[in-house]
């Protein structure tokens, strides 16, 4: 095989791989807010980064803290992976639209799933900026973690610890009500895609959290000489 043919199969991996990503954050996404109980909605949603790890698709948060220690032309991967995601959240918000979950109301609630999703994105693109970068930091951390544990528990063969490696830190964000700038994708788009320019703001911002909380533990690693691993 050539090297221009291998250079297209690559790329065309990864954006395969980002849209089965958005697509798969779309699926958690509808099943969080499907769920009354927001322990269980939590839990449920981790299926989604789960399966992205298993499966090695190409999330934007996965991949963005390893720019701290790759090449630069790394950061072209990374930001194809996040269009890619885009793209695979509006796929699934779009056809999740057409069926009768976008009007079904939750169990144990009275509140139909489309407006759940649109009052907590109301609150989201409308909160204050350096609220959003900061909820955004700290989801970059939490799912940078859950990657980073998953691939180290995966690598020394301990497989409990790597599907709770991925569980935990996703859990705890949703709970904390982190901003996820692909998952929040999703619910932008499934919801219509309301207010258009605070909606720029904030993904600009989120993006920029998530980046910023990712690379955040491999740089101080760096800073400190000391490896990640043991």
């Amino acid at each position: 095989m050539s090297n221009d043919k291998l250079k297209v199969n690559k790329w065309l991996s990864y954006i395969i791989d980002g849209i089965l990503s958005g697509i798969t954050l779309g699926v958690g996404g509808m099943v969080s807010f499907s769920s009354d109980n927001r322990y269980v909605g939590a839990f449920l949603f981790a299926l989604g980064l789960f399966t992205i790890v298993q499966f090695r698709y190409g999330l934007f948060t996965g991949k963005v803290g390893y720019i701290v220690n790759r090449e630069p032309a790394y950061i072209l991967e990374v930001l194809v992976t996040l269009a890619s995601n885009a793209v695979g959240t509006f796929i699934s918000a779009i056809l999740l639209r057409q069926t009768r979950f976008f009007t079904t109301v939750v169990s144990g609630m009275e509140q139909t799933i489309e407006e759940r999703v649109t009052a907590a994105v109301d609150g989201k693109i409308h909160d204050d900026p350096l609220s959003i970068f900061v909820l955004a930091l700290f989801c970059g951390m939490l799912m940078f973690t859950a990657v980073e544990v998953n691939r180290q528990c995966r690598a020394k063969g301990n497989f409990v610890g790597a599907l709770f490696g991925v569980v935990f830190p996703v859990v705890v964000f949703i709970i904390c009500g982190f901003n996820h700038c692909i998952a929040d994708m999703f619910y932008y788009f499934f919801c219509g895609c309301p207010d258009v320019p605070a909606a720029i703001l904030y993904f600009a911002l989120a993006i920029l959290g998530n980046a910023a909380g990712g690379m955040l533990i491999p740089a101080m690693k760096k800073l400190s000489n000391l490896p990640l691993e043991d």
